[in-house]
């Protein structure tokens, strides 16, 4: 078989990459039927991003660790520049300030932001004196690396993306050793900090989202409306769905964002319990693949950025599942790979492409050349 197909082929990740391959086509069906039964213009945006990012994440696997590990702090300090003029000079959208305009693209940073401080946290980790991991050297500015930029995605606000930031870069402390400790105190701060914050610190919409995910039946018609349509398309699917291009809640306009947050919500009206743990399956084998990934890198930091990337990944897909079911607040968090989106398909599509670098540096660790 290597001797049929060309080396550069057989050596790619395939096990990730079919299954990755799979889901997107799965998130173009979607997405074509939540255009009424069009690509455009949904499906056809979303196959052409993946073909572009895609050539990107192939691109990132030529670079080297040293060369990663030198532009580590640039780049999140480049990400932090672009955070700080969204407050300047951001376009506004949606009631919220989190975008910039610059000429025929349009960049959102604070996606951005979530590789870029796992990518920062695994450098300073990787450079930091192992007897020094018990300190406060070890914490404190690897906490300043995390709350900066929450802080600004906040300003702008996005809840949602403030915590991808944080989850990211908790992962990376976690897996990086710091005492155990440290993170029950952080978890006990946080329970006694949530009620003043809530109060004092959401705006009310925000609160609106926490009380409504608690009780949605209260206004079915108002700002329960979300949560409610999305669990109606999902139960109406029952076993085996509605059929393709047969689902009534999003054709007749019942579901809000079809083709964003609650793709997952138009897939399980049309395909039912197979299509939801045929989702379900793919990310499980993606998310398997980064893992097995960060296990077989041979350093401190490649493991730790690997493992900050699967979990990157994992909270977009938990999060986004869990809200369209009800069981989170809508936080504006799209599914990975199916969600009709460009930064959300960037930020993910760099996460892949920084796994599939590592998975190079592995194979030439063991002796294997590509």
């Amino acid at each position: 078989m290597n001797s049929i197909v060309p080396a550069p082929i057989a050596r790619q990740p395939w096990q990730m990459l079919i299954p990755l391959f799979a889901l997107v086509a799965f998130g173009a069906a979607v997405l074509f039927s939540a255009a009424g039964g069009h690509m455009q213009p949904f499906a056809t945006s979303h196959l052409f991003r993946f073909a572009v990012f895609l050539t990107m994440a192939s691109a990132m696997t030529l670079f080297q660790r040293p060369l990663v590990q030198f532009v580590a702090y640039p780049i999140y300090g480049v990400v932090l520049v672009l955070l700080m003029a969204v407050e300047a000079i951001g376009a506004m959208g949606g009631g919220s300030q989190r975008w910039l305009n610059l000429g025929p693209l349009v960049l959102q940073p604070s996606e951005l932001m979530k590789p870029a401080v796992v990518l920062a946290l695994a450098h300073f980790y990787q450079s930091l004196p192992a007897g020094m991991i018990n300190t406060w050297r070890a914490i404190i500015p690897a906490g300043a690396l995390i709350a900066v930029p929450m802080a600004l995605v906040l300003l702008q606000p996005d809840l949602g993306t403030s915590l991808a930031i944080a989850f990211g870069g908790v992962v990376v402390m976690f897996l990086a050793g710091l005492p155990m400790r440290w993170f029950v105190a952080g978890g006990a701060v946080a329970a006694v900090v949530a009620p003043l914050a809530f109060f004092f610190g959401l705006k009310e919409y925000q609160q609106r989202r926490v009380t409504t995910f608690l009780d949605p039946e209260s206004d079915p018609l108002g700002s329960g409306y979300h949560i409610t349509q999305s669990k109606i398309a999902i139960g109406s699917g029952g076993f085996s769905g509605k059929g393709f291009n047969e689902g009534s809640q999003s054709h007749l306009n019942y579901l809000p964002e079809p083709h964003t947050d609650f793709v997952f919500a138009t897939m399980a009206e049309e395909w039912g319990l197979i299509g939801g743990l045929f989702v379900l399956l793919v990310f499980g084998l993606i998310l398997r693949w980064g893992l097995k990934v960060a296990h077989e890198a041979r350093d401190r930091f490649s493991k730790l950025l690997a493992a900050g990337m699967v979990a990157t990944i994992f909270f977009y897909v938990a999060i986004n599942l869990m809200m369209v079911m009800g069981l989170a607040p809508v936080v504006g968090i799209p599914l990975p790979f199916m969600s009709h989106g460009g930064s959300s398909m960037m930020t993910n599509m760099i996460c892949i492409g920084t796994l599939m670098m590592i998975n190079r540096w592995n194979r030439q660790k063991r002796g294997i050349v590509g």
